[in-house]
């Protein structure tokens, strides 16, 4: 029922002529549709057939009175507004009516007015059964479209072929998936409730999830991935994120896991050919070496002019080659994890000083400016492996004369920083545009534009420095603007 007033019908049952004149006169200025019936009789054929909102109905007719067309109308349509209208004679019988279920009464004769008044308090209750109604329907619509809805994320989840699995604040699992329940070994639809540790044991994932729970990331792009094995060459990569409330108050975590098994088989295979291809390489690319370089003495001897100058750039690039396979090897050694750490203990002043004094005399021939920067305070005695601490500081000085102009300046910064010692590589080169910040520890991926492409190199130096960093327990990241040049800043834990 549409509840506004030009919608709404009235009818008017009543054996008085002037009344039912009188109100139609008075109702239609009301906006509403009028329609009369002279007896309870003929009232009653109109309700039949046609739809009506507010009856007024006078109790004293001759044949049917009002009481009894009351109860055939409470009986039919219940929803339908009666107003009973009454003399003083049946004011007590109006009262009965009103038991009866009659929405109100008025005296005869009435005014205009009083005709008003009663038409539009009914007219409103009409409207706040139609608004009432309509928020029932739209809440049990809500409830169905909830319900569907919910069905069809319990099939989306159920059908995720990574494993899934909701905590609350405590850590303890609320709702898994098939796919999670198969990686850990359990069969689907297995109760779960207890903790997340009791089902993987790893001790730094279950750190992870208990952190994300609690609400303890503010900045959903801090979360780390994880990698963990559950034995048998079995891989997996962990993704969580914190499931927030309506006023963003943390509910809980979600943990997706990611099967990267046969991607570590592929990578080790890779890894193995490279390793195997470049050793064999190795050895035929340095007898050759040695042989342009034999060439090139004896030419220097005869001066051979051009066909010395031809052979130098043969000798410079069978040079390239085995420093590409001695970086391939590296790096292949690093990802295996067969790097051979020798720990000994030394000052880190020391190999800081000595790696910056070694490349002063490459950063000179540029007209360069390479400077080490230590704090007042000395740093702890390291137990760690130089030699690798050596390598990664050596190139990304490299790197920072490399992408300098002539006359720049590279400083090396040394500072502790809580449990860890910070090195900062800074140079005011090129540059790195931000869209290849996340590549550029890719391997064989090199920045070229028109200021580095005449920058020779393998594209392999970062990557082996972030193997090496990684290998010591470190972490490194990279700040850079186009123009103004680049950070780069190694974390490493002071041993203790």
């Amino acid at each position: 029922m549409k509840a506004s007033t030009d919608t709404i019908k009235v009818l008017v049952i009543d054996d008085e002529t002037s009344i039912r004149q009188g109100s139609e006169r008075i109702l239609k200025r009301m906006d509403c549709s009028v329609l009369g019936a002279a007896n309870g009789e003929e009232g009653l054929a109109i309700l039949a057939q046609k739809k009506v909102h507010i009856v007024l109905l006078d109790l004293k007719m001759p044949g049917m009175d009002g009481m009894e067309v009351l109860g055939h109308i409470q009986a039919d349509n219940p929803a339908i507004l009666v107003i009973v209208i009454t003399g003083f004679a049946t004011v007590e019988t109006a009262i009965e009516a009103m038991k009866q279920g009659a929405y109100d009464f008025i005296p005869k004769p009435f005014e205009p007015d009083q005709l008003r008044i009663v038409i539009n308090r009914a007219k409103d209750k009409i409207q706040l059964q139609a608004e009432a109604e309509k928020l029932a329907r739209d809440s049990r619509r809500t409830l169905a479209d909830l319900d569907m809805e919910k069905s069809r994320i319990r099939t989306i989840i159920e059908s995720l072929p990574s494993g899934l699995v909701v905590t609350n604040t405590e850590g303890n699992i609320v709702l898994v998936n098939p796919a999670f329940c198969h990686m850990i070994g359990l069969e689907p639809g297995t109760c779960m409730g207890g903790h997340f540790t009791e089902y993987i044991t790893d001790e730094n994932l279950g750190l992870l999830v208990r952190d994300i729970s609690r609400g303890r990331y503010v900045d959903f792009e801090e979360i780390p991935t994880y990698e963990f094995t559950l034995g048998d060459d079995k891989y997996y990569i962990a993704r969580g994120r914190p499931v927030l409330g309506e006023r963003r108050e943390c509910l809980g975590a979600m943990v997706a896991f990611q099967d990267v098994s046969g991607m570590k088989v592929l990578d080790r295979l890779k890894s193995e050919f490279v390793a195997k291809v470049t050793h064999e390489l190795r050895s035929p690319l340095s007898t050759i070496h040695e042989q342009l370089a034999m060439v090139l003495r004896e030419m220097a001897v005869e001066e051979a002019g051009t066909d010395q100058h031809l052979i130098s750039r043969a000798k410079e690039k069978t040079q390239g080659l085995i420093s590409t396979i001695g970086d391939l090897l590296d790096l292949s050694r690093i990802e295996a994890g067969n790097v051979c750490h020798e720990l000994r203990e030394f000052r880190l002043e020391e190999l800081l000083t000595s790696v910056v004094d070694f490349l002063k005399a490459r950063a000179e021939a540029k007209k360069q400016t390479l400077s080490l920067s230590l704090p007042d305070s000395p740093l702890p005695t390291f137990t760690s492996d130089p030699l690798a601490l050596e390598s990664i500081i050596g190139n990304l000085i490299t790197n920072a004369i490399n992408y300098t102009e002539e006359e720049g300046l590279i400083e090396v910064r040394v500072d502790k920083v809580g449990d860890n010692v910070r090195i900062d590589v800074q140079d005011n080169g090129f540059g790195i545009e931000p869209k290849y910040l996340g590549k550029i520890f890719d391997r064989f991926y090199r920045v070229k534009n028109e200021k580095t492409r005449f920058i020779t190199g393998t594209g392999l130096g970062l990557p082996i420095v972030k193997g090496l960093v990684e290998s010591l327990d470190g972490s490194i990241s990279v700040e850079s603007e186009p123009g103004k040049g680049s950070t780069f800043t190694v974390l490493l834990p002071v041993p203790r």
